[in-house]
């Protein structure tokens, strides 16, 4: 019996098939590309890239002056705004998964892989206090506006709320079902609000250590929040490639923001609340399995951030500056400038001040 012709055919689906991988390989490497508006509200300043792995968080100082850049290299940066250079590195033992500022700019709150979340003090950048925050990975933590408490949200699916002057216990928040991977302080210190990727959005009495509200707030999992500089309005953003704007006095929906192509990882309000900034994965799964495997798309990079206008929804700017996912972003306090932290292991700032240096790159000192 001939075998050939069977064995010819399988040859050519064998081939078939390879070509269809290569196919949607080459697709998404080169050729995919997510909805542009390159409007020009904000260019490119400068780009940090002395991190030697994916930086996880990034904030300016209160007074502006500063950005505080966190990576999983285990170093957080500190750098003079208006020139890129280094001021300050504060070492941890491990990586580093957020950080935020004190109100007066005087403290920096981290927390790390080593499951502690840490106070330092600056200029100095003195370790001030160490707190064992969890039985897993504290995946962020907010300074209250008081200068009263730290908080801490884990992948133990707890809050915990310490005193920042004494170090001490205040509350363990319990109430979410899975990991914690974002939460801040209302601008009275009075409340905190926090989402999972149990897709709820929670707001919790502080100085009481209670729950005030839960909402059911996405279809998958809540990846960040953000509350607006008014008080009046908490933004969370999720895998569902949606944005939702809630009040925080009654949690009402007020606005569902469509159009970000790929998962929602990020997201902050403009100092004046007119506009929001929103970032995450730049490919879609075929594309971030093709990262993981090859690394950065610097042939074809991917939608970053976007720029959205907050009384519409309406997308004013998208960036495609990085290689690979924004983790983080900020608005600097007047708004002038936004800084993005990536997977790409760099910080890039942008201005709608003129005129900017474009495509500057601080090189390691």
């Amino acid at each position: 019996m001939n075998k050939k012709p069977k064995q010819s055919k399988i040859k050519w689906i064998v081939a078939g098939i390879l070509i269809l991988l290569l196919g949607i390989l080459g697709y998404y490497q080169l050729l995919y590309k997510a909805k542009r508006m390159n409007s020009g509200i904000y260019t490119l300043a400068y780009s940090f890239t002395q991190h030697a792995h994916i930086v996880n968080a990034v904030r300016f100082s209160p007074d502006g002056n500063f950005i505080a850049s966190g990576s999983v290299d285990s170093t957080v940066r500190i750098w003079r705004k208006e020139n890129g250079q280094l001021q300050t590195t504060l070492k941890h033992p491990q990586g580093i998964t957020y950080l935020d500022y004190s109100r007066d700019g005087n403290y920096i709150a981290t927390t790390s892989y080593d499951r502690k979340a840490r106070l330092w003090k600056l200029p100095e950048g003195k370790l001030i206090r160490e707190f064992a925050a969890h039985e897993s990975t504290p995946w962020s933590v907010a300074l209250s506006p008081d200068g009263r408490t730290i908080a801490t949200g884990s992948e133990d699916a707890t809050l915990r709320i310490w005193d920042l002057r004494t170090g001490a216990l205040l509350h363990t928040l319990k109430g979410h079902a899975l990991t914690i991977w974002s939460l801040q302080f209302t601008p009275d210190s009075k409340q905190l609000v926090s989402g999972s990727y149990d897709k709820t959005l929670k707001f919790w009495n502080v100085p009481e250590g209670k729950l005030i509200r839960s909402i059911d707030a996405h279809e998958q999992a809540i990846v960040a929040i953000a509350i607006s500089h008014d008080g009046k309005m908490v933004a969370s953003a999720a895998d569902d490639c949606r944005i939702k704007l809630w009040s925080i006095d009654n949690g009402k929906l007020l606005r569902t923001i469509d159009g970000s192509e790929e998962h929602v990882q990020a997201v902050a309000f403009s100092p004046d609340g007119r506009w929001l900034i929103s970032g995450g994965r730049d490919k879609p799964v075929v594309g971030e399995l093709l990262q993981e495997v090859f690394g950065d798309s610097k042939l074809n990079k991917g939608v970053t951030m976007r720029l959205w206008e907050v009384s519409s929804g309406k997308l004013l700017q998208t960036f495609d500056h990085h290689g690979n996912d924004a983790t983080d972003m900020v608005f600097s306090p007047d708004g002038k400038r936004i800084a993005l932290a990536s997977a790409d292991h760099t910080v890039s700032v942008w201005s709608n001040e003129q005129p900017e240096p474009v495509n500057v790159h601080r090189k390691a000192d």
